[in-house]
Parts: structure tokens; sequence; C-alpha cells
């Protein structure tokens, strides 16, 4: 349960992001996705964020966390997975939060398949940080600590 008190970061994960760790280890590392949320989770207590995450199977459960944090969340940092190349309806549910919104990816989509090189949530996004592997997630919560300390 979030701390009212503090901004909170909605941190979302798409499909197969939980097996990370197991899964293609060459590209995305050793460490689980726990691990990596944890790492997030520590970095935003100490810059005075409270986190809230959802590892999700369908861009339907995506959408459906962006519209419930409108008017709720301070921020969205979002690791899409391969919804990224085609999952439209994430880039209309992300064009209507207000806040700071950070796409992460662990590998460098851009140096992989051809058909990872595109995204379709990068267009309304701040920022996109890629190809730093377990400090992804924490770089895009210092992003989001300078991006909302400069709307200040």
């Amino acid at each position: 349960m979030a701390n009212s008190a503090l901004p909170i970061i909605l941190i979302l994960n798409g499909p197969n992001l939980n097996l990370l760790g197991q899964r293609q280890p060459e590209i995305y590392g050793t460490a689980t996705l726990s691990e990596h949320i944890n790492a997030a989770k520590e970095k935003a207590a100490k810059l005075g964020f409270e986190v809230e995450t959802l590892v999700a199977q369908s861009a339907g459960e995506i959408v459906s966390a962006i519209h419930g944090a409108r008017s709720r969340c301070a921020a969205i940092i979002i690791n899409p997975g391969a919804l990224t190349h085609f999952a439209w309806s994430l880039n209309d549910a992300l064009a209507t939060f207000d806040g700071p919104k950070i796409e992460v990816h662990l590998s460098n989509p851009a140096t992989r398949d051809p058909w990872r090189h595109e995204s379709v949530v990068a267009p309304v996004v701040s920022g996109t940080i890629a190809g730093f592997g377990a400090n992804g997630y924490k770089f895009a919560i210092d992003a989001v600590a300078t991006l909302l300390a400069d709307k200040k």
C-alpha cells in the first residue's frame, strides 16, 4: 500500500519480464525483475518517492494501470517488453498521462533485430533509457526526480 504523503512512481513491466534472470541472460543479465524493482524502490525511497509496480502479460492490463495512475501518480516508468513495437494502445494511454513518463529497456533495441528498432511508445514519453542493463530502472528514477524538480 502506497503512503499517500509521498509522490508515487508507477513502474510497469510487460510480457515475459517476469522471466528475467532465466530468459536470455546473455542479453538481459542474470538479475531478476524483483532485484531490478527492489533497487529502483531503494533509489526512489532515498529521493522521497513511493513505488508501485505491475507486471502484466497483456497490453490491456497495462492500459488499465495507466488509466488508474492519472491524477494519482507523479510519474510512470514503463518497460513494455515486446509490446514496445506494436501496442498502439499503450501509446494512446500514455498520451493521457500528464506526468513524466520514462521508457526503459535493459538491452539496446537499436542494436538488435530490425523489428525491435521502432518504439510506438517513444513518441509519447519524456525519454528512453536503453542498454544500461541493471542500472536502467535506477537511471529512470533519477530522470523522474529531475523532471519533477524542474517542474517546480
